[in-house]
């Protein structure tokens, strides 16, 4: 089995909201994870404006790529996420916003952490108690522990725990 390449992660999370915002209008959008199918691939390739190579991610026999769109319109690609369960955690191998969502003229507010919350929930179905980890580029450390309630446990590594999950979980997922 292949193993996958280790990514410092360097998403932002602008806001933390109850689903997605959109930046001019304010409106909130209702937001689905799913996984995302082989013919997808074709539309979050490095020409079409995405950074890393999720072809190459998808055929990670030990993990699974998901994506964020908004409940209404399930075609349009918000973000992607790669995660690997572990006996101990959920660990976030990649994760990317579409060309999109990014920098100033960003089209959606608080997409990152839908994901991250989603990866916690994913932690809670598996029996990990929410606890995810990832590793961190180092200059985001100090964000990652004040936005996330990550905890910075030594190198790159971050490690977001049960009450951390449990906070992004009621922000992001319906009651």
């Amino acid at each position: 089995m292949k193993q996958p390449k280790k990514h410092l992660q360097d998403f932002r999370i602008d806001k933390l909201t109850n689903s997605i915002e959109n930046v001019i209008s304010g409106d909130s959008f209702r937001t689905e994870v799913l996984p995302l199918s082989s013919k997808e691939l074709k539309s979050v390739r490095l020409k079409d404006g995405w950074n890393f190579k999720w072809a190459d991610e998808f055929k990670q026999t030990n993990g699974t790529v998901y994506k964020l769109v908004i409940r209404d319109n399930i075609n349009i690609i918000q973000w992607l996420i790669s995660l690997t369960p572990t006996n101990e955690n959920v660990f976030i191998n990649l994760i990317e916003s579409a060309p999109f969502n990014i920098g100033k003229g960003k089209v959606y507010a608080g997409v990152s952490g839908n994901l991250v919350a989603f990866a916690c929930n994913q932690s809670f179905i598996r029996g990990t108690e929410g606890y995810v980890s990832f590793l961190s580029k180092t200059k985001l450390i100090p964000h990652y522990q004040e936005s996330l309630g990550a905890q910075h446990v030594g190198g790159h590594l971050m490690v977001i725990n049960t009450n951390a999950a449990l906070r992004l979980i009621d922000k992001y997922f319906d009651k």
